[in-house]
């Protein structure tokens, strides 16, 4: 059936929109305006003339470039998407990534002088929401980040925070939060968010310190592994990862439709 045949309407207040041919629901689709201020959007649809429509409504609407990220093996769902105009923006890869300091060569891995370790848990909520924000800047797909604070706050320490695994680094000489690592516990298994350093404290020793004293934590409650995400293009957290023994086991696509304006 041609994808015109289908009518979308918008389901208020959520951001929502719903393909309907005739009486029937053809799909879904929700968005979401990230603290990027980049609109992404998740499709929930078994047809794949409805993603065009629904796509258009969307992009009808929020009159912004909309952004969707799918596993590289969701073959029926990037084509679908690409018939919606969406085109491939950036891919990153999963790694596995042991725990074992003889694998990884953390055993020795030092803080550097002048700076102490902090659980996120006490430390200073806004700080560190500022620290989070600025580390985005450098990590690809995040430019623009800007968390409200109710948000970081719900975001930080919600069901998956673990304060042995979220960690600050912290400048000795004023204070200053200088970097993180953060192993979120999901239900699916210890998950690392993110090891970053502003740049200032870079290429001193720092994250792998962070990372071994969180993978000593992880460890002692029997997880033998960390997943992570990466973007392919991150050359140095590639590097960092796979030096540590990380194998990749998979990998996603962004895919972005750029605006038109009428």
């Amino acid at each position: 059936m041609a994808a015109a045949a289908l009518t979308v309407a918008r389901i208020r207040p959520a951001l929502t929109w719903r393909a309907l041919d005739g009486g029937l629901v053809a799909g879904e689709v929700s968005a979401r305006l990230r603290p990027d201020a980049r609109w992404f959007v998740f499709f929930d649809t078994w047809r794949a003339d409805a993603y065009p429509p629904l796509a258009d409504a969307v992009a009808r609407d929020v009159g912004r470039d909309l952004y969707i990220t799918l596993e590289d093996a969701e073959f029926d769902a990037l084509d679908a998407c690409a018939a919606a105009g969406f085109v491939e923006h950036r891919r990153e890869s999963y790694y596995r990534i042991p725990t074992d300091p003889a694998v990884t060569g953390l055993a020795n891995a030092q803080l550097p002088a002048g700076l102490d370790i902090l659980s996120a848990a006490d430390a200073d909520i806004g700080r560190l929401r500022l620290l989070d924000d600025a580390l985005r800047q450098d990590v690809p797909g995040t430019q623009g980040w800007r968390w409200d604070p109710d948000e970081f706050r719900a975001e930080t320490f919600g069901p998956f925070f673990d304060p042995a695994t979220y960690l600050v680094a912290v400048d000795q000489t004023n204070g200053e939060y200088a970097g993180l690592v953060r192993v979120w516990r999901t239900r699916a298994g210890p998950r690392l968010g993110l090891i970053a350093m502003l740049a200032p404290y870079r290429r001193r020793g720092a994250a792998r310190a962070l990372l071994r004293r969180v993978f000593g934590a992880v460890a002692a409650r029997g997880a033998t592994s960390v997943v992570a995400e990466v973007d392919d293009t991150n050359e140095a957290s590639v590097a960092l990862l796979t030096g540590l023994g990380a194998r990749r086991y998979g990998g996603n696509v962004e895919l972005i439709r750029r605006h038109a304006p009428a």
